[in-house]
C-alpha cells in the first residue's frame, strides 16, 4: 500500500508540473502574440482616431484635388483674356499638375521609412499655398508651368497620398465607405473652388483668385497634418523602389487601368468651361457645370462607396466606368443645349467621380496589406505618365478637328477602363453575374 501511495503521489506531482508548464507555455505564447499586436495592429474599422484620419484625408483631397477640379475655370480665363489663342500651350499647365500630383507614388513607401505621414503633409502645407501665391505674380505661360503646374502638383502629391492610404490602413469592412468619404472631398473642393475662383476672377482678378485659394489650402492642410495618425510603425530598410506588388499578375492589369484613367479623368473639368464658351453659353455656365460635377462627385463617392461594400467593389467599379463612357459618347458628344450639359455634369460627377474612388478601393484586394503604400504608389505613378499628356492630346485633337473628336477620344478611354475592370472582375470572381466581387 505504501508503495502504491508513493507512486500515486509521484504521478500527481508530475501531472501538476505538466499543467504548470502548459500554463506557462500558453501564457508565453499569449504574451508573444500580444507583443506582436502592440507593434502591428489590424485595422480597427472605426473609433475616434480612425475617423479623424478620414477627416484629415478629406481636408487633403479638398485642398489638393479640389483645386485640380477647378482648373478649367482658370484655363478658360487664361485662354479668353490673359493669354488668348494659346490653349494648347496652356493645357500643359493642367497636364503638368496632373503628372506631378502623382510623382511621389513609387517612392512614397521609402519616404515613409525615412520620415512620417505628418511630416510629408507638413511639407505640403508650405509648398501648395506657396505655388499659388507665386503663380499670382507670373507674367508668362512658362512661369505658370513651374508654379501652377510643377510646384502645386508636387505639393498636392505630398498631401493626398497620406489622405488616400490612411483610410486604407485604418478600415477593412467599411473601407469602401471610408475611402468614398475621403475622396468625396475632391468634389466638394471642386465645387467651392470653382465658385470662389469664378467670383474672384470677375470682381478682383485671376491673381487674387489664386491667392485666396492658397490661403484656403494653407488652413485645410494644417488640419490634415494634425490628424495624420499612424496605425503601425513604418517599416524600416525599405528599398527606394518596392516591386513586390508586381508579383501578382492582376496588378499589371490594374496599373494599365490607372494609366488610362490618368488620361481621361481631368479632361471634363478642364474642358467643359471652354466647351460652354465655344457653344455661346454664359461664362458662368462653365463654373456652374464644374460645380455640379463636384456636387455629384461628393454624392456619388459617398453613396456608391457605401453600396459597393454590399454589391462588391469590382462590380461597382465596372458600373461606374461604363456609365462614365456612356456619358461622354451619348450625352456630351451630342450636347447642343444647356440641358444636355447639365445632364452630362450630373452623370459624370456621379459615376466618373465614383469610378476614381472605386479604382482606388480595388487596389486593396489585389495588393497585400503590408504593400498597400507601394501598390497605391505604382498605380498612381501610372497617372504621372498619362496625366501629363492627357489634356494636351485632347487639346490637339480639338484644334485639328473639333470638340466632338476630343470628347470621343476621352469617352473611348473610359470604355477601355471598363473592359479592363471587367477582365479583373471575371478573373477574381468568375462569370457569374449576380455575385459580390
Amino acid at each position: 500500500m505504501d508503495i502504491i501511495e508513493k507512486q500515486e503521489k509521484q504521478q500527481t506531482h508530475v501531472d501538476n508540473e505538466n499543467v504548470i508548464e502548459h500554463v506557462k507555455t500558453h501564457s508565453s505564447a499569449c504574451s508573444v502574440v500580444s507583443s506582436e499586436n502592440e507593434h502591428y495592429r489590424q485595422p480597427p474599422d472605426g473609433g475616434l482616431k480612425a475617423w479623424l484620419v478620414v477627416l484629415g484625408g478629406f481636408c487633403s483631397f479638398f485642398s489638393a484635388i479640389g483645386y485640380g477640379n477647378c482648373w478649367g475655370v482658370f484655363l478658360d480665363e487664361y485662354n479668353a483674356n490673359v493669354y488668348p489663342g494659346q490653349q494648347t500651350a496652356l493645357s500643359w499647365i493642367g497636364g503638368l499638375w496632373s503628372s506631378m500630383c502623382n510623382i511621389t507614388g513609387p517612392i512614397y513607401p521609402w519616404l515613409l521609412s525615412k520620415t512620417t505621414d505628418r511630416k510629408l503633409v507638413a511639407c505640403s502645407v508650405i509648398l501648395s499655398p506657396l505655388a499659388l501665391m507665386m503663380g499670382s505674380i507670373t507674367n508668362q505661360v512658362w512661369q505658370l508651368y513651374i508654379t501652377q503646374g510643377v510646384m502645386s502638383g508636387v505639393g498636392a502629391s505630398l498631401a493626398w497620398y497620406s489622405g488616400m492610404t490612411g483610410p486604407q490602413r485604418w478600415f477593412s469592412r467599411r473601407r469602401g465607405l471610408a475611402i468614398g468619404i475621403t475622396l468625396s472631398a475632391s468634389g466638394i473642393g471642386g465645387l467651392a473652388f470653382s465658385y470662389i475662383s469664378q467670383a474672384a476672377i470677375e470682381h478682383i482678378g485671376w491673381r487674387w483668385a489664386l491667392r485666396i485659394l492658397g490661403f484656403i489650402q494653407f488652413a485645410l492642410l494644417i488640419v490634415s497634418t494634425i490628424t495624420a495618425y499612424p496605425l503601425n510603425p513604418s517599416p524600416k530598410n525599405v528599398p527606394l523602389f518596392d516591386f513586390s506588388s508586381f508579383k501578382n499578375k492582376q496588378f499589371y492589369v490594374l496599373v494599365v487601368v490607372h494609366f488610362f484613367s490618368g488620361f481621361a479623368f481631368y479632361v471634363p473639368s478642364g474642358y467643359v468651361p471652354s466647351y460652354s464658351r465655344a457653344m455661346g453659353f454664359n461664362p458662368w455656365l462653365g463654373a456652374n457645370l464644374n460645380a455640379m460635377m463636384s456636387i455629384f462627385m461628393f454624392v456619388g463617392k459617398v453613396s456608391l462607396g457605401f453600396c459597393s461594400d454590399y454589391i462588391g467593389h469590382f462590380n461597382m467599379t465596372f458600373i461606374c466606368a461604363a456609365i462614365a463612357a456612356i456619358a461622354h459618347l451619348a450625352v456630351w458628344m451630342t450636347a447642343k443645349a444647356e440641358a444636355s450639359m447639365w445632364a452630362f455634369a450630373v452623370l459624370y460627377g456621379m459615376f466618373g467621380g465614383s469610378y476614381i474612388a472605386m479604382v482606388a478601393v480595388i487596389i486593396t484586394h489585389i495588393v497585400d496589406f503590408e504593400h498597400i503604400e507601394s501598390g497605391t504608389g505604382w498605380c498612381y505613378f501610372a497617372w504621372c505618365v498619362s496625366g501629363l499628356f492627357g489634356q494636351p492630346i485632347v487639346s490637339q485633337i480639338i484644334s485639328h478637328t473639333d470638340y466632338q473628336g476630343g470628347i470621343a477620344f476621352n469617352g473611348s478611354l473610359f470604355a477601355v477602363c471598363a473592359i479592363l475592370v471587367l477582365v479583373l472582375r471575371i478573373w477574381r470572381g468568375g462569370c457569374t453575374i449576380i455575385k459580390k466581387v
